[in-house]
């Protein structure tokens, strides 16, 4: 139901997904030693068997090609999955995509995330954006729904917060989004993440776009009332206790990290994460009382100026009064 006249609409949680299922996979805060030794598709080695060197990751092996819509595959078909899970070259599948326009909208996103995958973000964001916007035909979509559902692309969606998406709407803006902030589009990465399902992961990546903005009204806003349930809502408290800080609210951003302390079983980088912002928050409040002491005797100091000058300028006056000539004289 829609606000009445006069009434403002209340702003949606973005951190609530109220799905059964979602397509995420358990996150990966990184750390430099965890990074170097799982390398690109180290979040999700335990769930893959039998890939390509190179090509992307597939929750549980990369899938055989059988019927597809109850119809043996045709050559478009058995060309594009040999593609897509024997190798890692997007030319290929960009190739793929002239050979068969049906296929091309599909031909460019896995082309767009396999370029994600590595690193080549500005290609990434190109291919991405012209697979969304060519169509693809009732062949291309049905395969996709049949062996693309267990595809896993490794988004970015805060500093050091990793997130194993499944192929869905939400990999493709995420990793979208990801690619345009890689290469200078800030604006342009939060406006993609506009319109999509609620959800932690995708709070999380809004709220850090937003703030680098510095739409540190819209972190807090978007923020409010939450808990730290896991580490996703433990990294968003952490945005939301440095907008805070930002607008100088220095004890609604304390109450922040100290939630994100609460839950013991916190990942330590985000604990140790807080803690280091609990302490700039001490020497921001310390600097405070610093200043206001200096203010304090700047100001005791510069009354007994004026008193001294004013009580030079009374003797001055009796001195003048006693002893002085007058104009007559």
């Amino acid at each position: 139901m829609s606000a009445g006249p006069g009434q403002s609409a209340p702003r949606p949680a973005l951190y609530r997904d109220l799905r059964d299922l979602a397509p995420f996979r358990t996150p990966v805060i990184r750390t430099p030693v965890r990074g170097l030794a799982e390398g690109v598709g180290g979040a999700v080695s335990g769930v893959l068997a039998g890939r390509t060197r190179g090509a992307l990751p597939v929750e549980g092996g990369a899938p055989r090609l059988g019927k597809v819509g109850g119809k043996a595959p045709g050559k478009a078909a058995k060309a594009v999955h040999a593609a897509i899970f024997g190798s890692s070259d997007p030319n290929r599948l960009i190739a793929l995509a002239h050979t068969y326009p049906g296929w091309a909208g599909l031909c460019y996103l896995m082309a767009g995330l396999q370029s994600f995958a590595q690193g080549g973000h500005l290609r990434a964001a190109e291919l991405l954006q012209r697979g969304m916007l060519t169509k693809s035909d009732d062949d291309a979509n049905r395969y996709a729904s049949t062996y693309l559902a267990r595809v896993i692309t490794r988004v970015a969606v805060a500093e050091r917060v990793d997130v194993p998406v499944l192929f869905s709407e939400e990999a493709v803006f995420l990793a979208l989004s990801h690619s345009l902030r890689e290469t200078g589009q800030t604006e342009t990465a939060l406006a993609a993440l506009n319109g999509l399902p609620p959800s932690l992961p995708m709070a999380l990546a809004r709220c850090t776009l937003a703030a680098s903005l510095g739409r540190h009204e819209e972190v807090v806003a978007d923020t409010e009332g939450l808990l730290n349930g896991d580490d996703l809502s433990a990294a968003l408290l952490l945005v939301r206790a440095r907008s805070l800080r930002k607008f100088g609210a220095n004890a609604a951003a304390r109450a922040a990290l100290q939630e994100v302390l609460r839950r013991r079983s916190t990942d330590f980088t985000l604990r140790s994460d807080a803690l280091t912002d609990r302490a700039l928050l001490l020497l921001d409040n310390g600097r405070k009382a610093l200043n206001r002491l200096e203010r304090q005797h700047r100001q005791s100091a510069d009354l007994e100026t004026v008193r001294a000058i004013r009580k030079d300028a009374e003797l001055h006056e009796l001195w003048d009064r006693e002893y002085g000539r007058t104009d007559d004289d």
